[in-house]
């Protein structure tokens, strides 16, 4: 049986997205001229034009009206923990991915609802098997980039009818909402490691065959004890740094 086909355009952007991703060619480098990528290719230039778009959909080049083809920088986003969970950022309305990104280019997919929790969320949320939980879907864009997925579970019965479950959760995000509710988090633990990432994220974040990514899952509790929140995120792993600062 044959493989999927894949227009040419699409495998000189994919070639020539490896070489700029892996470093070959660096952030400010000049990629050679459609005329010499059409040579080398093989194809028109019509082709390689449409390769170049592609990539400039992508964020990854930008082009010049002399129609030089460069290569654009990604600043590594520094995820520094814990200080960016502590209360008196989004206790005082400062949002946790403004200590990630500051002031640049960032927009937001949301999706909420209600749905049957997974084992790993039913558990630490005191939810019997079969029980629905509320969640809040998120796929996070920087600078034109997919930086990552991110999916907040809490107990439906807690958060059902609430500014939660709204698109913008306004200033302070949920942790705000939920100090607002009474059940204010007061630790956080978050666990993280590497792997290869799924086919569905793989599409979703648009990753190079072979990138890893990084697995955070953070449970949420409140001074009484309970668990208000598990939220599983998705890193693109060659978009991150992960910091830690804590004392001696």
């Amino acid at each position: 049986m044959s493989g999927k086909y894949v227009p040419a355009y699409e495998k000189i952007a994919a070639l020539l997205r490896t070489a700029i991703e892996s470093g070959e060619i660096a952030p400010g480098g000049q990629l050679p001229a459609v005329r010499d990528l059409a040579a080398r290719y093989e194809v028109t230039p019509g082709t390689v034009s449409r390769a170049v778009g592609r990539l400039q959909a992508l964020g990854l080049v930008t082009t010049t009206r002399g129609g030089g083809i460069y290569v654009r920088g990604f600043e590594p986003i520094i995820r520094n923990s814990p200080g960016r969970l502590a209360r008196d950022r989004w206790g005082t309305g400062a949002t946790i991915q403004d200590a990630d990104t500051g002031k640049r280019s960032r927009t937001v997919d949301v999706e909420t609802g209600e749905r049957v929790a997974p084992d790993w969320v039913a558990a630490p949320l005191g939810l019997a098997d079969g029980a629905v939980a509320a969640f809040r879907s998120r796929r996070f864009v920087v600078e034109d980039r997919y930086v990552q997925l991110s999916v907040s579970w809490m107990p439906a019965e807690l958060v059902r009818g609430t500014a939660i479950m709204h698109t913008d959760t306004g200033p302070g995000g949920m942790y705000a909402r939920l100090a607002e509710l009474g059940h204010a988090p007061a630790t956080f633990v978050e666990r993280v490691r590497t792997r290869m990432p799924t086919r569905d994220e793989e599409e979703r974040l648009e990753l190079l065959a072979g990138t890893p990514v990084f697995e955070i899952t953070r449970h949420a509790t409140t001074e009484a004890g309970r668990c208000v929140e598990v939220n599983r995120m998705t890193l693109d792993g060659r978009a991150y740094v992960l910091d830690y600062t804590f004392p001696a």
